[in-house]
């Protein structure tokens, strides 16, 4: 196992990535369920507004835990990109790339929730606007980010699907782990696509529609954190690889 970095055995790599995954969705499921969902009143700028305002320290609290998160993300890709590059290592590349893409925007649009605080300081200049716009702006802001998130999805997407292709080749890790990967893939293009070119329908399918993208990443999860890989097979898979280095 000297190809792998740090020498770890592949499982150790599968049941970190696992606990990573783990922490990934239980933040994601934090934000929306505890944060975004309690502070964002659909359609009322001035609930929202006022929520926001009173309960900032929650609002920044959730920012810096997206981020943490993402970090998470970065660490996770690159530990699939290892697990996965046996299989194929250009398909293990491209799935690294449209995930950093992924992540990039998500960043990104981050920055929305932050622009939401400023309407809502006592800076001197706000005072050229009256309560109601400075709500609205806010409002603004922090609905921005469903519409970053879904356009960081498409690529998210794209990732699920190469991701599930692999895993469904890779003869390491179970078949059907990788067929709901790829299941994920399919519910977050429509739901994305959805949202940018009929809301009306998205709002229709949200949230159940994402609910085998749930099902398919948790089990992806909790098996890489009990089982991780066949250390066997992933030898097998990767003694090919360790012949071709010079």
């Amino acid at each position: 196992m000297t190809d792998l970095p740090f020498n770890m055995s592949p499982k150790t790599y599968a049941r970190i990535g696992g606990m990573l995954y783990l922490v990934i969705i239980a933040l994601g499921l934090f934000g929306e369920s505890f944060i975004r969902d309690r502070l964002i009143v659909s359609g009322d700028a001035t609930a929202t507004a006022a929520n926001i305002a009173s309960m900032e320290a929650l609002w920044r609290f959730g920012i810096a835990a997206e981020l943490f998160l993402l970090a998470c993300a970065v660490t996770l890709t690159w530990i699939f990109y290892v697990l996965l590059r046996p299989v194929s290592g250009d398909l293990a590349l491209l799935a690294t790339f449209f995930n950093l893409v992924s992540m990039a925007l998500e960043a990104v649009i981050q920055l929305s929730f932050v622009a939401a605080l400023f309407p809502l300081g006592k800076a001197a200049y706000l005072r050229a606007f009256t309560p109601e716009q400075l709500s609205v702006m806010a409002y603004l802001s922090a609905r921005l980010y469903s519409y970053g998130f879904g356009v960081s999805l498409i690529f998210f997407a794209c990732y699920c699907l190469v991701m599930g292709y692999l895993i469904v080749k890779s003869g390491y890790l179970p078949r059907p782990l990788g067929v709901l990967l790829q299941i994920a893939g399919l519910c977050y293009l429509t739901n994305s696509f959805a949202l940018l070119l009929a809301p009306d329908f998205a709002h229709r399918i949200f949230p159940a529609i994402l609910a085998p993208a749930f099902i398919g990443e948790l089990s992806l999860a909790l098996w890489l954190s009990l089982k991780g890989v066949d250390v066997a097979k992933w030898q097998e898979r990767a003694s090919p690889l360790r012949l071709q280095v010079p």
